[in-house]
């Protein structure tokens, strides 16, 4: 149907234009024998052709254009003929006595022109004649296309001042006047396309008229050109009755277009001293026009103005501009009761951003702002609607964004307010832009109150507002939240002790609500924290005041104890058993012997209630070892507890060469080299001779079950300890005992039962070249090394 429709149109217009042509061809034939009632007569019917009322706006556009061309030429034509001496006044009253009034009317407006310009009348009058002679044409098509080519032969020729047609004192006033007639009859006719033709055919309708509304959108761009037009004139006359035409026309294509029009067309400065005027309109407009997008425009407008035009300021203040724009968002939201939730909170973005570019030194704008969307938002729930949740992430991202400081942010006292109406995935998202934008701009939060304001904020992260079902998280994305978490937390500081004692407190706080899956992440970063402190108090023991309330290394070591314990509820023991002997190493440099001997006693009881995995045991044992090694400030009983524990829990590890491993490790904890007090050669030395009973079980197990004796690396290593003691003094481990051992591992290597290992053979290669070395260094290391034979 409408295929057949469009050929239809293409059918017509080709007939018009080919009656167009002919016709043209011999307007032009009468022109160029100077025939004057002949080009008349000629053009007259060719633009007949534009009586059609068959064609759609944008072929009859076509039409029109191939007219305006040729009527260009008979305009000179006219010209030349007044110029060899036709009176122009006659040519005026000669062209009305066309047959048909559209052709009359156009040929009319081109002698007018001519008219205009030989000055033989005032501008003034022609234009008033003109623009009233127009009004014979009501068709809405016919009459938008005859009064925009008025307005295109008449914008150069209007009697403005410094212009050549300037008349009496009253010349702005007839040039106004004029463009607004032809405004207001335009934009009726504009608006009667609406009404004209069955309701089925409205949206192809509303197609159309959006096809035609530049042709009235020029009549304002006209008016703003009129150099006479100052501020008092547009105040006073010209915005007051193009307003009028806009409320008047209740059309909401019409008034959409046009106050958009009127924005852009006019200079910001004159928006901003007739704000009360223009906001005064927008809650008069038809409730389905989309006021959001216009007054935001508006707002933007203003606020690029403020933003080029320091000069201008001022005048901001003076006109109480923040002050109108909240009025007349807050007017139009009840003028349009059904206005959607998307609706009022794109006007308070745009009116906050406003807000922050114009005034950014008063935050009580920006959160009068807040509280306006909270007041619309109240009463409404989690917002689900996908633009309105968009357009509040706008409006919380713009404080942070121009500040580049949350803590500016965490002043506005509706912020959180504001956050609470997004849903979970979106409070998440708010919340990681606020974590970023503290990592981007290395912003100090420095208090308590602030610490607290901000986890308020970023709760989306750190725990679940509704229940979640973990499976349903993205792993990645959840993994990446909360380390954004825990970086955040590491950048909380202060240097003064006991507040920052106070942000650690309110931190364990919220991150204890977060739940097993994120403990750990957040403990760890608030634990180093914690220790960071510790080492910042290192060696105050009590207060030199007596005062109990005060921050010491024990208080802050209590609080680490309790915030471990929460790792049990995960279950994390292989991360609580490392924070635990942290902690212990920093009790150690404290010098508090009961505190680091009770989160040894913790790793331990971890160790043997909650790690079971082989793997896991290997891990945690040499991390006990190495720990332990490094400790100072036990005394000899608790040490060797301590030691006798540690000892037991390797000898008990699942396999033979791990249990090797770990056995020869604890030589170190019975001879620490920089320690005097922690020199038991003896120990050291049974540890050692334990390895190698149990290296040499291993190799009998290897025997019985594989049938051959498997590599001699654990005995390599063994070796490698004998030789490390043995440079450091230890006066059990004897050259003999040394010597021992390499005529074993050679008797092993060659042994036909032993598996070939080239790693192996390396090794001790290696180790055979480092005795030799050291034997060449002569003096007190070559005398000691010197009996061993290689």
């Amino acid at each position: 149907m409408m295929t057949g429709v469009a050929e239809d149109e293409e059918k017509w217009l080709a007939a018009g234009i080919a009656g167009l042509q002919q016709n043209a061809f011999y307007m032009h034939r009468a022109m160029d024998s100077n025939n004057l009632r002949d080009a008349l007569k000629y053009s007259a019917q060719m633009l007949s052709e534009l009586r059609t009322s068959k064609l759609s706006p944008h072929k009859y556009y076509e039409l029109y254009m191939r007219a305006f061309d040729e009527l260009r030429k008979l305009e000179i034509f006219f010209k030349e003929e007044a110029r060899r001496g036709c009176s122009i006044v006659d040519l005026y009253e000669l062209v009305q006595h066309a047959g048909n009034i559209l052709p009359r009317l156009y040929l009319l407006c081109t002698v007018g022109s001519v008219y205009i310009k030989s000055k033989e009348a005032p501008a003034k009058d022609i234009l008033k004649d003109l623009v009233e002679m127009c009004r014979g044409i009501q068709h809405p098509l016919r009459g938008l296309f005859l009064r925009s080519y008025l307005s295109q032969v008449s914008r150069d020729k209007l009697p403005d001042i410094g212009s050549e047609y300037e008349g009496d004192a009253d010349t702005i006033m007839d040039a106004m006047e004029f463009v607004l007639q032809n405004f207001t009859e335009m934009n009726k006719l504009w608006v009667r396309m609406q009404h004209q033709g069955p309701a089925r055919e409205k949206e192809k309708r509303e197609k159309e008229r959006s096809e035609l509304r530049d042709l009235v959108g020029k009549n304002l761009h006209v008016l703003s050109q009129i150099e006479g037009v100052d501020l008092e004139l547009y105040k006073e006359t010209v915005l007051p009755r193009v307003l009028e035409q806009v409320v008047n026309c209740k059309d909401d294509i019409a008034q959409y277009y046009l106050m958009d029009c009127i924005i852009q067309v006019f200079p910001d400065e004159y928006h901003l001293q007739t704000l009360e005027i223009l906001l005064g309109v927008f809650p008069q407009l038809q409730p389905s026009v989309d006021i959001k997008t216009v007054l935001s425009q508006l707002m933007e407008r203003l606020s690029n103005y403020a933003a080029i035009s320091a000069e201008a300021l001022p005048e901001f203040l003076q006109v109480e501009a923040f002050s109108k724009l909240n009025n007349a968002i807050g007017k139009v939201i009840e003028a349009q009761a059904d206005m959607p939730v998307f609706g009022a909170v794109t006007l308070y973005s745009s009116l906050l951003k406003f807000s922050l570019h114009v005034h950014p030194d008063r935050l009580d704008y920006a959160d009068q702002v807040l509280g306006s969307c909270v007041k619309q938002l109240s009463g409404r729930g989690k917002i689900e609607d996908s633009k309105a949740t968009k357009q509040i992430v706008a409006l919380l991202s713009a404080p942070i964004e121009k500040y580049n400081n949350v803590v500016t942010a965490l002043k506005l006292s509706n912020y959180p307010r504001v956050m609470e109406y997004l849903d979970n995935e979106t409070n998440k998202v708010m919340a990681t832009v606020v974590i970023q934008s503290v990592m981007k701009n290395n912003t100090h939060i420095t208090t308590v109150d602030k610490v607290e304001a901000l986890f308020e904020l970023i709760k989306g992260l750190i725990k679940d507002l509704e229940r979640t079902a973990y499976d349903e998280l993205d792993e990645d994305d959840f993994k990446e939240e909360q380390n954004s978490v825990a970086r955040l937390i590491q950048m909380l500081h202060n240097d003064d002790p006991e507040e920052m004692f106070k942000i650690i407190c309110t931190v364990r706080k919220h991150i204890l609500t977060g739940g097993p899956k994120r403990l750990p992440f957040t403990v760890p970063p608030l634990v180093f924290s914690s220790l960071k402190l510790v080492r910042q108090l290192q060696g105050q023991e009590e207060n030199p005041f007596g005062d109990e309330a005060a921050t010491t290394p024990k208080k802050i070591f209590q609080l680490l104890n309790q915030i471990i314990e929460a790792l049990s509820n995960v279950p994390a023991p292989d991360l609580a058993l490392r924070l635990y002997l942290q902690c212990a190493e920093a009790a150690n440099d404290c010098e508090l012997e009961p505190v680091a001997y009770e989160f040894f006693t913790q790793a331990y009881i971890l160790y043997e209630e909650e790690i079971s995995d082989s793997k896991a045991q290997i891990t945690a044992i040499h991390l006990i070892i190495g720990t332990l090694q490094r400790m100072h400030v036990f005394g000899v009983e608790n040490r060797d507890t301590l030691t006798h524990k540690t000892t037991g829990y390797s000898a008990k590890l699942l396999k033979k060469p791990d249990q090797c491993k770990a056995v020869y490790a604890c030589s170190h904890l019975f001879w620490v080299d920089d320690q005097d007090n922690m020199k038991d050669g003896e120990r050291a030395l049974l540890c050692l001779k334990r390895a190698l009973r149990i290296a040499n079980a291993a190799q009998q197990m290897s025997n019985v079950t594989r049938g051959s004796a498997g590599s001699v690396t654990l005995f390599v290593e063994i070796l490698n300890k004998y030789l490390y003691f043995f440079e450091k003094g230890n006066p059990q481990i004897t050259v003999a005992a040394i010597q021992s051992l390499i005529e074993l591992i050679t008797t092993e290597m060659q042994s036909d039962t032993t598996t070939p290992d080239s790693t192996a053979d390396a090794f001790f290669a290696s180790t055979l070249r480092y005795i030799q070395f050291q034997k060449q260094k002569g003096g007190a290391v070559g005398e000691k090394y010197g009996p061993i034979k290689v």
